[in-house]
């Protein structure tokens, strides 16, 4: 069973986002329940646009998996590669609203979109993008406050620090093999550190790693890509050398980077 949110519905909130959310298996959730988890959903996907720009995609299919005892609001999420894209989310089907925005995970799923499908050993980027916008996206929406942004990317960073001492392998040789490796530590969050560096990067020329995503999505996000050609469209996007240069610093790289606090502060 399926049950369909526009989210033009509000003028006032939702006058920007024009893409419909197909919520499947909601009916398996009491009323009340129902109307919380598709509040949160479009209240996320409200928060994601706002950074990130809208989603290319006019139909957002959302798989629902109910859980009656879990730990957290959402213990597990996947994006579900099809045309159209869309997210299988387990949650606790018990949590409140508040729990559920506070929760990173939606965010993370969703910030996966707005990139193609890369195969496994350009994982590192997919998934370093979606650890770092996650954050990015809660703080510009005021769910995490500045210090609380800075202290969990610093933590992000920190696990990354800690593994590569265990896991040597060259950064894409690694991302392929991280699941049985696990490797994730150190894969999302050197990943994020990629990202973190090339936003850092493109304020100095008055731009964002937001803003240049945002017309790579709208003009020639394709459903899949590799690495290389993802990396020189984002360049195209930027008129400059930004990623290319950091990809060639990061693709084989066996060590973390530097990045302070003072650093992150600048994000």
């Amino acid at each position: 069973m399926k049950l369909f949110f526009i989210l033009l519905l509000s003028i006032n909130s939702f006058k920007t986002l024009a893409v419909e959310v197909v919520i499947h298996n909601l009916n398996s959730l009491s009323s009340s329940d129902q109307k919380t988890v598709s509040t949160w959903v479009n209240q996320s996907i409200e928060k994601t646009q706002n950074t990130l720009g809208p989603l290319k995609q006019s139909t957002l299919p959302i798989y629902l998996k109910p859980q009656y005892f879990a730990f957290e609001p959402v213990p597990w999420a996947t994006v579900k590669r099809n045309n159209p894209d869309g997210l299988e989310l387990h949650i606790d089907r018990y949590a409140s609203l508040k729990a559920f925005t506070k929760d990173w995970t939606l965010y993370h799923e969703l910030s996966h979109l707005y990139l193609p499908l890369f195969p496994y050993s350009g994982f590192w980027l997919s998934e370093g993008f979606a650890s770092y916008m996650q954050n990015v996206i809660m703080r510009d929406s005021g769910i995490i406050t500045q210090p609380q942004f800075v202290q969990r990317l610093n933590a992000g960073f920190d696990r990354a620090r800690l593994q590569t001492k265990t896991k040597t392998q060259p950064l894409n040789k690694l991302s392929a093999d991280m699941w049985k490796q696990r490797a994730q530590q150190r894969v999302y969050w050197t990943g994020a550190a990629f990202f973190a560096q090339a936003d850092l990067a493109l304020q100095k020329q008055g731009q964002t790693l937001a803003s240049v995503i945002k017309a790579y999505q709208l003009c020639c996000r394709p459903a899949r890509s590799n690495a290389k050609m993802f990396i020189k469209e984002l360049d195209k996007q930027s008129r400059s050398s930004v990623f290319s240069t950091l990809y060639a610093q990061y693709n084989n790289r066996t060590d973390f980077p530097n990045i302070t606090k003072a650093q992150i502060n600048q994000l």
